[in-house]
């Protein structure tokens, strides 16, 4: 039986963790080939040996690169057609928690640098994903990692919020622009979805604090990402583009008030800067 995916090749940008990764081997289960994008060069040779695990190794490619940085994303989507042949899906996924703290203590280059991974890297993921979809002529579909922090006032730092916000719109501006190509854009806004970049080895306290702002009795997993994925990839979403998908198991709609939540924690008694998973060292004072 033929998976969704038959045939595809999708470029994932920081693959190797979490939602990422968890993307990654649910495309090669549906049958397509996948080039995983990623700053930590052990994860992603992990994630490599899981695929071969799962005996896709033929089918998958591992390219170490700053998102933030246009000669690493062409070298991406340059890897997906040397080794493949084309581009088909670009899922623009790569994140960092970004600026934390408050406003009157966040420094310039902390709020450039959240803006440079999650902004600028989607931006150059589209820019050069679409490039080369436009030049096969056959369609694709793009995907960008939104947030629900994008999309109210109370599920993230004011950076992180606000360049979540950019990812939202930018994906709503490009449908009409991006419709005569037939290739599809849709974003993916996670609530608190249990990852390597949530917990920053804080697990308990943050998944108790999950349990108390999302209603769903199960906390998300990156499974649940990659199945919106595959979803957002496929035919079965052949007439959605423009869209943004929530997938928080209902935070959202029952008003998160994440921020109020985390009051007492680190996130707001401290500022700095959260590099999550790319393996650069975070920092706070």
């Amino acid at each position: 039986m033929s998976g969704k995916l038959e045939g595809k090749v999708a470029a994932i940008t920081g693959g190797a963790s979490g939602m990422g990764r968890a993307t990654v081997l649910r495309y090669l289960q549906e049958g397509a080939s996948v080039v995983v994008n990623d700053m930590n060069q052990a994860n992603g040779e992990a994630t490599i040996k899981a695929a071969e695990e799962a005996g896709a190794g033929d089918r998958v490619a591992f390219v170490r690169g700053d998102v933030s940085k246009e000669a690493d994303i062409e070298k991406l989507v340059g890897t997906a057609v040397d080794r493949f042949g084309r581009l088909d899906i670009m899922f623009n996924n790569a994140g960092v928690g970004g600026a934390f703290g408050p406003i009157t203590e966040t420094t310039v280059d902390e709020w450039d640098y959240t803006f440079h991974v999650l902004v600028r890297g989607v931006f150059l993921g589209i820019k050069h994903g679409v490039r080369q979809m436009k030049q096969q002529g056959q369609g694709g579909a793009v995907i960008n990692t939104a947030s629900i922090a994008g999309l109210s006032g109370g599920a993230g730092s004011s950076a992180y919020s606000a360049a979540k916000a950019a990812v939202t719109n930018l994906t709503r501006a490009l449908t009409t622009e991006l419709a005569q190509d037939r290739i599809r854009i849709n974003s993916i806004a996670p609530g608190i979805i249990r990852t390597p970049l949530f917990h920053a080895n804080r697990a308990e306290q943050m998944e108790e604090m999950a349990r108390e702002i999302t209603p769903w009795p199960d906390l998300g997993e990156g499974s649940d990402i990659a199945g919106a994925a595959v979803f957002l990839a496929s035919d079965d979403a052949g007439f959605v583009t423009g869209h943004t998908l929530v997938v928080d198991g209902g935070a959202l709609a029952s008003s998160p008030g994440f921020w109020r939540k985390v009051d007492n924690t680190v996130l707001k008694q401290r500022s700095g800067i959260n590099r999550g998973s790319t393996g650069d060292k975070s920092e706070a004072r």
